[in-house]
Order: C-alpha cells, then sequence, then structure tokens
C-alpha cells in the first residue's frame, strides 16, 4: 500500500490528478481515500470517493469510459496522487475527452507546430512562394524521392565522425518525413498510436 497522509486535512481524502499515460493530457481531478485507492490498485481501474453519493465510484461504472491504470505516485509532501491511466472512450461526463474541454492527443512540441506549418502551406499552395508549396505541386512522387534521398544522406553522415553533420542530415529527413505523412494525409499521433499499440502487445 503506499503510503499517503490522508488525514492531513482531516478530510480523510487526497486530491488524485489523472493524467492520459501516452499523451500526457490532464483529463480530471478526483479525490480518494484509502479504500479507493485500495480498490484502483487491485481491480487496475481508476476508483475515487464520491462526496456527492459518499461512496467509492469507479470511473466507467456506468458509461464503460474506464480509466485503466498504468501508475499511482504520491507527490512530495505525501497528500495528493498522480495517476497515470489509458481511458477507455471520453473521460468527462459530457462527453469530452478532458473535464477541460480538451481534445486528448499527443503533442510533440515544436515538431507539431511544425506539422501545423506544413499544413497550412500545402492548403495554401497557390497563394505561398514557399519550399514546401512548390515541392508539393510537383507531386508527391518528388517528396516521397525527397525522403529517401535525405535517408541516404543519413547513413552516408552516419559512418562518418561529423556529428553535426549527420544532425543537419537528420533534421532535413525528419522535416521530409513529416512533409511525406502530410502529403498522405495522415500525422505523427497516426504513426504514435501505432508504436504504442504495438508497445502493449
Amino acid at each position: 500500500m503506499i503510503d499517503i497522509d490522508f488525514n492531513k486535512e482531516g478530510t480523510g481524502l487526497v486530491p488524485a490528478v489523472i493524467q492520459d499515460a501516452t499523451t500526457h493530457k490532464v483529463l480530471m481531478l478526483g479525490y480518494m481515500n484509502k479504500e479507493a485507492v485500495e480498490k484502483t490498485l487491485s481491480s487496475k481501474k481508476v476508483t475515487f470517493y464520491s462526496r456527492s453519493k459518499e461512496r467509492l465510484w469507479t470511473k466507467g461504472e456506468t458509461s464503460g469510459n474506464f480509466l485503466e491504470l498504468v501508475s499511482l505516485k504520491k507527490d512530495c509532501d505525501n497528500d495528493s496522487l498522480l495517476i497515470q491511466a489509458h481511458p477507455k472512450g471520453p473521460t468527462c461526463h459530457t462527453g469530452t475527452d478532458t473535464c477541460w474541454q480538451e481534445e486528448n492527443t499527443s503533442t510533440f512540441g515544436f515538431l507539431s507546430e511544425l506539422e501545423n506549418i506544413i499544413s497550412d502551406r500545402i492548403q495554401n499552395k497557390e497563394d505561398q512562394k514557399s519550399y514546401v508549396s512548390s515541392l508539393y505541386q510537383k507531386g508527391i512522387h518528388k517528396v516521397a524521392q525527397k525522403v529517401g534521398e535525405e535517408a541516404v544522406e543519413v547513413v552516408i553522415e552516419a559512418m562518418r565522425d561529423r556529428d553535426d553533420l549527420f544532425l543537419e542530415e537528420s533534421a532535413d529527413l525528419l522535416f521530409h518525413y513529416l512533409f511525406l505523412l502530410q502529403c498522405k494525409g495522415f500525422s505523427l499521433e497516426d504513426v504514435s498510436k501505432i508504436l504504442v499499440k504495438r508497445n502493449r502487445k
């Protein structure tokens, strides 16, 4: 049993932040007592103490939208929890992915921003004079060819001792791969889902 100070606030409850284990999006905030933590650990389904119903409540017990436990950690003061889970369906009772009306999708930092830039330049190809726009208008075979060329450059530089050139070529390859994904109507999120699925097997 994890060592939590349930009586620090005199309520027998501690706040529990629920985070998607894959996307790291915060899904909801609930409260747990000792029994809720024990049931969560034993059932592997996130269970709270409902202050309104005054009983244990397993998320998804009526909707089927369970939160499958991945990990449970206490904070430095032993009075709150961070729980990572895999959501089975929307988390919020309103039907949204999170209780903050956000889409529960992965973010890849600047790479996500770069995807948006590439997408914008493809969609507005007639109005922009950019590398992306001009290459896109030459057809997907040209974009795919560039990915192949950049992949060869990465392999060549990997065999040499110039790490700076290896990283430069790696950046070129990644850029053109993101470009090719957009041309095919896909994104990093689609590739990530496949890797996550493989990892769970």
